[in-house]
């Protein structure tokens, strides 16, 4: 019977109920001055008096044993060692309070609850080097700095920002666009696992819904609700980190973008932001002097990053030819660099490696090399 549920299975109810989605359960709570119980024990009628609850979703409520097992949820949770926070629970972050759609609930896997201020760094899943080195060391530098690294877990900049803020032992919180149950991209696994012993990984959907073009939205949305600013690295003008950084600008919140080459797509989306108002940022203390109104004991200077010297390397002339062609941020294969410099290909291939060896240079997955 509905009457046997609790408060907090109600939510957990409501919020399996996926069909239903944000925007109706927004309403639905609007309607019924908060109260999940109220919800699932109304009568159709008073359901469908709500603005815009039709017949289907006024019948997904009603018969929602039908639609979600509850029995199984709480077990699959038992033994995953997941909790379900709902809206009304004090480890609720606060921040999503302010969203239009918040979620009713979220899982979460780890003990992490967001007591530090969190900022969200995110970007593109094809992330060149330049981008990697950036986001890492940002998500290194803020960590220090007492914020929680937000992002989606997603591979590249997403990657690279919860690995940097891992290195400085700081915290940092995934948002997946699937349940918990589900490790995507599969390679983060050993990531997701880090993440869920020293952070936490969350999300709004139950086990077993996986991702598709209607959830990654919805996670962007909450990486920009968590956050007190949002930093996008690197993004096409279409990526992804394009729609968190509209939800951060949605919510008033802070918004940062990187720049970098004009003539590189996975910056275009950057130098977008920034022509329409996003802060450009090309160190930390940039984004730490924007924030210090919130935060005034930060400081201007970030005392918390290290400032790393260059070693003096020697070079031969042919060296310095070859690193000369990637001067402006040039991404270059072999081929290419053979052709500059009308070097023999096996020349070429030998000076690569002795400048990988003087970590001067860096070969991408995609067999272009970039300086570093």
């Amino acid at each position: 019977m509905r009457g046997d549920l609790t408060r907090e299975q109600a939510y957990l109810v409501l919020n399996g109920l996926q069909s239903v989605g944000p925007v109706g359960l927004k309403r639905l709570m609007d309607a019924f001055k908060g109260d999940p119980l109220a919800i699932l024990n109304a009568s159709v009628s008073a359901l469908e008096s709500v603005y815009r609850v039709g017949p289907a979703m006024s019948s997904s409520l009603r018969n929602w044993r039908e639609n979600f097992d509850l029995e199984r949820e709480e077990g699959r949770m038992q033994k995953s060692g997941v909790d379900f926070v709902s809206s009304e629970d004090q480890q609720y972050p606060a921040l999503l309070k302010e969203m239009y759609d918040p979620p009713v609930g979220l899982y979460f896997k780890g003990k992490y609850r967001l007591s530090n201020p969190a900022i969200a760094i995110v970007g593109s899943r094809r992330m060149t080097l330049y981008g990697q080195s950036v986001a890492h060391k940002f998500g290194v530098a803020l960590a220090k700095a007492g914020f929680c690294i937000v992002s989606g877990l997603a591979r590249g900049i997403d990657t690279a920002a919860h690995e940097g803020a891992l290195s400085a032992g700081g915290k940092t919180v995934a948002v997946l666009g699937c349940g918990l149950d589900i490790i995507y991209p599969p390679e983060n696994l050993d990531l997701y696992r880090r993440i869920s012993e020293e952070g936490a990984i969350l999300s709004e959907f139950p086990f077993g819904r996986r991702a598709d073009r209607q959830t990654f939205p919805m996670r962007n949305r909450i990486v920009a609700g968590l956050s007190i600013a949002t930093v996008v690295v690197e993004s096409a003008l279409n990526g992804g980190a394009m729609i968190t950084a509209r939800f951060a600008g949605e919510q008033g919140r802070q918004l940062f973008a990187v720049p970098g080459r004009i003539d590189q797509s996975s910056s275009s989306g950057c130098h977008a932001l920034i022509r329409d108002g996003a802060v450009l940022v090309s160190c930390v203390d940039d984004i730490l002097e924007e924030l210090m109104y919130l935060f005034p004991t930060l400081g201007t200077k970030n005392d918390s990053e290290e400032t790393e010297r260059p070693a003096v390397v020697y070079l031969e002339e042919k060296e310095k030819a070859l690193i000369e062609c990637f001067r402006g941020g040039n991404s270059l294969n072999s081929d290419q660099l053979a052709s500059m410099l009308s070097f023999p290909i096996s020349e070429v291939s030998s000076l690569l490696m002795l400048l990988e060896l003087k970590q001067l240079i860096r070969k991408r997955m995609d067999g272009f090399f970039e300086q570093v």
